[in-house]
């Protein structure tokens, strides 16, 4: 079997597909989104895709290795999230040649069915309110995440802690006690803030904070996860296993989160989280993106042991044939071929568009550049 060709689709709302044809007619797909930079990211796939042609698809170590260093450049986020949506692919053109879902081919399942939560924008009206109450009410989830503030100055005020206090306030109380809450900072807290304000949110027990300060600081990581009894999160941002490496060791988080689609594919994370598991750190992998991102997602929080919840924002309504069901807050574990998903082509053609998607820009009170 030989790879013959690489297939790149946009599909709307900011998803980059990838297809890896066989000469044999399989076809595996793997998911490459990079917010704001897919049009970058399939260049990239084009240049890896003259090397890949007339590869072995099966020889999925040979063709990573291959991939992350042949280039003499290694690493960051349009090489890495490149080479995840091939290397997911691969996985489904294995498991579909040996009629085997993928997590039985990374040694079997661990688990029967995966916990997942969703993501709502908390933001400063009601709105909020109700997608939290529809979350649990009608879409069976038992559990979500918020973006815990808005723009926030290098040093805040006291009201403006306050508000970030209150808002996860407002939410427990809608949500119950049986209901968990993750608290997303997207990097906007330094240091100082960080420490006060994980402080002031204990009382509502959130079930995790996220990126409390950009990423690259694990020595500040761990003095928060030091000042706080609340668990930590950090690594959507972060590549491979050599960038978890430090995060790992100093066990500056409780709960890593690496992306399929920018992390290194199913064979990297499934190496990062043996990496955390050895520090007893848990595995909770991002993924705001499309289905075939979630279904790579789920063949991993199959087999490890140290999985936590898995994150989406689809189940794949607009493009799969079958989309994944929420019952009681859980996914069932794939157990179709490969990935255990099929795309129906006639959703697919109408979701398709040129690619061009911008990340939302804020402005600090001053004028300044302010995180998204």
């Amino acid at each position: 079997m030989k790879i013959s060709r690489l297939e790149t689709i946009h599909v709307r709302p900011r998803w980059l597909l990838v297809r890896v044809h066989t000469d044999t007619g399989l076809i595996g797909l793997g998911e490459s989104s990079l917010e704001g930079r897919s049009l970058t990211v399939e260049t990239m796939i084009r240049e890896m895709s003259r090397w890949l042609i007339g590869q072995d698809p099966r020889r999925i170590e040979h063709i990573w290795q291959h991939l992350h260093r042949g280039s003499f450049y290694r690493g960051g986020p349009i090489h890495c999230s490149a080479m995840s949506g091939i290397d997911m692919a691969l996985w489904d053109i294995l498991g579909k040649h040996l009629s085997a879902p993928v997590h039985q081919l990374l040694g079997g399942r661990v688990r029967d069915r995966i916990r997942v939560y969703a993501w709502t924008d908390a933001g400063t009206s009601d709105d909020y309110v109700n997608a939290v109450r529809d979350l649990r009410d009608n879409c069976g989830l038992t559990a979500f995440k918020y973006n815990a503030t808005g723009m926030m100055r290098p040093l805040s005020n006291p009201a403006a802690l306050q508000a970030a206090v209150d808002r996860l306030g407002a939410l427990r109380k809608i949500a119950g006690p049986q209901v968990d809450i993750a608290a997303d900072f997207h990097g906007r807290l330094t240091l100082p803030d960080a420490k006060r304000l994980t402080k002031l949110l204990e009382p509502h027990q959130p079930m995790f904070i996220e990126e409390p300060i950009l990423p690259g600081d694990a020595d500040g990581l761990r003095e928060i996860a030091e000042s706080t009894c609340i668990p930590i999160a950090s690594g959507e941002r972060l590549f491979t296993r050599w960038q978890f490496q430090e995060l790992i060791e100093k066990r500056a988080v409780r709960i890593v989160q690496p992306d399929l689609a920018h992390a290194g594919g199913i064979s990297e994370v499934r190496r990062i989280a043996a990496m955390a598991e050895s520090r007893d750190i848990l595995l909770a992998p991002h993924c705001p993106l499309g289905p075939v991102a979630l279904a790579a997602s789920l063949q991993i929080d199959a087999t490890c042991p140290n999985f936590f919840i898995q994150e989406h924002v689809t189940l794949g309504e607009t493009l799969l044939k079958e989309p994944f069901g929420v019952e009681a807050g859980y996914i069932k574990v794939p157990d179709g071929p490969g990935l255990g998903i099929e795309m129906d082509e006639s959703k697919l053609t109408n979701e398709q568009f040129d690619g061009i998607w911008d990340n939302p820009r804020f402005t600090a009170e001053d004028g300044g550049f302010a995180e998204w």
